[in-house]
C-alpha cells in the first residue's frame, strides 16, 4: 500500500495517516481534483488527543501571559491577510463558492483572530466583597483544557476560525476535525500556527469521516470541551456522547430563519435583501433567510418581483466573474435539496421558479436553481425543515401578532429579521422573536464582537463576543485568609 499524503498535523508535525486511506478533494462546481488527503484512523485521533492533553498539562501555552497569547493571534491575522489570495483560492475550490465570496470570508477570520487577540488579556478576574477585611476573595478564569472541534463545510475556516481564535486566546489546546469534503484552509491554518511559533501539541488536525475521526473528539476521556457545527441530527448525537463524558458543548446546528416583510417596509431594500437572505452563498448558510414571511398587502408583487429578479441569477463555478451563485457541495446534497422541495411542492406549495440542475454549461458540478416557493402553510415540510440550498419559502400574516407567532413556528431558533418603517413595529417585532441574531432593516451581517448562536433547536452556548471567549474557560473561585485561626467548631477535649 502507498503511503498517504502527510496531511495530518499531530503534536507538531505533519504526518500520514496510520491506515494509509486517503480522500480525493473535487471542486463542486466541475469536478476537478484538489487534492489527496489522509484520512485519520482511530490511531491518529488517539495520538492527536494525547498530544493535545500533553500540551495542556506540560502548560507551555496555558502558562503563557494574556496578553502575548493574544499578540500570537494579531500576528496570526496580519499572516492571514499576507496570504489572502492563497487561502481564498484553497476555500473556493474546496467548497465551490465564488472567489469573492471566499475573499470575503478571509477578511471576516481575520477579523475574527484580531477581536480575540485584542480581548485575550481583557479578563483579569474579579475581586469579590468578602465582608472581612481578613479574606481576599477573588473569581478567575482558567482555560478549560483540550477542546475537540468540529466544523462544517459551507465555512470551512470561518467556523474554525470562531472556535480556534478563542481557544487559543484563553490558553487552551485543541484537535479539530473539518468537514471532510473541505479541508484545504485548515491545513492552511496549522501551517500558519506552527510557523509563527505556537508549541507544538497545542494545535492538531485530523481528517476524515465524523463517524470514525469526530466521534472521539465528543466522547474520548481526556477531550473537556467539544465545540460542533452542523446538522441537527449529528448535534444531538454529540450531546448524548459528551453527556457520558460531562463534557462541556457548545452546539451551532442551523436554523430556519424567518426574513418579516411588513407593509410600510422600504420596498426595494427589502426586496433586494430577500435575494441576498436566501440566496448568498447558494443559500448555504445556516443564518439563510430562507422563510419569506410578508403582509399580505404587498405579497402578490413582492414575489412576482422576486421571481423576476430569482430567475436572472447566474451560477458558475468558483472563477467565473460573471457568475452570481456557485454550487452545492456534493451530488448527495443536491439530491436532498431535490428532494426537498419535490416534497414542499406535494404538500401545496407553488414553484415559481427554480426546482432544476441549470443548464448544460452546468452538467459538470452541482448546481440548484434558485427556487421560489410560495402559497406555503406552516405545516409544509419545506417551511419546518432545514433544507439548506437556494430555495426561499413565502408565507402570508395580517396582523403584527400573526407575523409574530409564524416566524416563531419552528423548532429552530438561531436568526431573523424584521423590515418595517415604524420604530415601534421593529421594536417589539424583534424582541418577540425567539432566535438568538435578529437584524432590523438588514440581513446577514454580524460582528465579532456579538455573541452569535441559537435558541431551541439551534443549539446553545455562543461563539463570538465576550461569551464565545468565556466558552473556553471555567470559572474558578480563589478564597484567602490572609489571618487564619481556628474555628472553634470542633474545641479540644480532655
Amino acid at each position: 500500500m502507498t503511503e498517504s499524503p502527510a496531511t495530518l498535523f499531530i503534536d507538531g508535525a505533519w504526518v500520514p495517516s496510520s491506515t494509509g486511506e486517503t480522500r480525493t478533494i473535487t471542486c463542486p462546481a466541475d469536478g476537478t481534483e484538489v487534492g489527496v488527503v489522509s484520512e485519520a484512523g482511530a490511531e491518529d485521533v488517539e495520538r492527536a488527543i494525547l498530544a493535545a492533553r500533553a500540551a495542556f498539562e506540560r502548560g507551555e501555552w496555558s502558562g503563557t501571559p494574556a496578553a502575548q497569547r493574544g499578540d500570537f493571534l494579531l500576528r496570526v491575522a496580519d499572516r492571514l491577510a499576507e496570504r489572502k489570495d492563497e487561502f481564498a483560492r484553497a476555500e473556493a475550490q474546496d467548497t465551490g463558492k465564488r472567489l469573492v465570496e471566499a475573499e470575503g470570508d478571509m477578511d471576516d477570520i481575520a477579523s475574527c483572530f484580531r477581536y480575540f487577540g485584542k480581548i485575550a488579556d481583557q479578563d483579569p478576574g474579579r475581586l469579590v466583597d468578602a465582608g472581612d477585611a481578613a479574606v481576599i476573595s477573588r473569581v478567575v478564569r482558567e482555560p478549560v483544557g483540550v477542546c475537540g472541534m468540529i466544523t462544517p463545510w459551507n465555512f470551512p475556516l470561518l467556523q474554525g476560525a470562531w472556535k480556534i481564535a478563542p481557544a487559543l486566546a484563553a490558553g487552551n489546546a485543541f484537535v479539530i476535525k473539518p468537514a471532510e469534503l473541505t479541508p484545504h484552509t485548515t491545513m492552511l491554518m496549522m501551517e500558519v500556527l506552527d510557523e509563527l511559533g505556537l508549541p507544538k501539541g497545542v494545535a492538531n488536525l485530523v481528517l476524515g469521516d465524523g463517524g470514525t475521526v469526530g466521534a472521539p473528539l465528543s466522547s474520548h476521556p481526556e477531550i473537556d470541551l467539544v465545540s460542533f457545527t452542523g446538522g441537527l441530527v449529528t448535534g444531538r448525537k454529540i450531546a448524548e456522547s459528551a453527556a457520558k463524558g460531562i463534557k462541556k458543548v457548545a452546539l451551532e446546528l442551523g436554523g430556519k430563519n424567518p426574513n418579516v416583510v411588513f407593509a410600510d417596509a422600504d420596498y426595494e431594500a427589502a426586496l433586494d435583501n430577500a435575494l441576498n437572505a436566501g440566496f448568498l452563498d447558494s443559500g448555504l448558510v445556516c443564518s439563510a433567510g430562507t422563510r419569506l414571511i410578508i403582509h399580505e398587502s404587498i405579497a402578490e408583487r413582492f414575489v412576482d418581483d422576486l421571481v423576476a429578479r430569482a430567475e436572472g441569477i447566474v451560477m458558475g463555478g468558483p472563477f467565473d466573474e460573471s457568475a452570481e451563485t456557485g454550487p452545492l457541495i456534493s451530488k448527495a446534497h443536491r439530491e436532498k435539496v431535490t428532494d426537498y422541495v419535490e416534497r414542499g411542492v406535494e404538500a401545496g406549495a407553488r414553484l415559481r421558479t427554480g426546482g432544476h440542475w441549470g443548464g448544460p454549461e452546468h452538467e459538470k458540478g452541482f448546481f440548484y436553481a434558485p427556487t421560489v416557493l410560495d402559497r406555503c402553510t406552516r405545516d409544509n415540510p419545506a417551511v419546518i425543515e432545514e433544507g439548506f440550498g437556494p430555495v426561499i419559502t413565502v408565507e402570508t400574516f395580517s396582523t403584527e401578532q400573526e407575523a409574530i407567532e409564524i416566524a416563531n413556528h419552528t423548532e429552530y431558533g438561531l436568526a431573523g429579521a424584521v423590515w418595517t418603517s415604524d420604530a415601534g413595529t421593529a421594536n417589539r417585532a424583534s424582541r418577540a422573536l425567539r432566535h438568538g441574531t435578529i437584524w432590523i432593516n438588514d440581513y446577514h451581517p454580524y460582528l465579532p464582537q456579538a455573541e452569535w448562536g441559537g435558541f431551541k433547536m439551534s443549539g446553545f452556548g455562543r461563539e463570538l463576543g465576550p461569551s464565545g471567549l468565556e466558552e473556553y474557560t471555567e470559572a474558578k473561585h480563589i478564597y484567602q485568609n490572609t489571618e487564619p485561626a481556628v474555628s472553634g467548631w470542633f474545641p479540644r477535649k480532655g
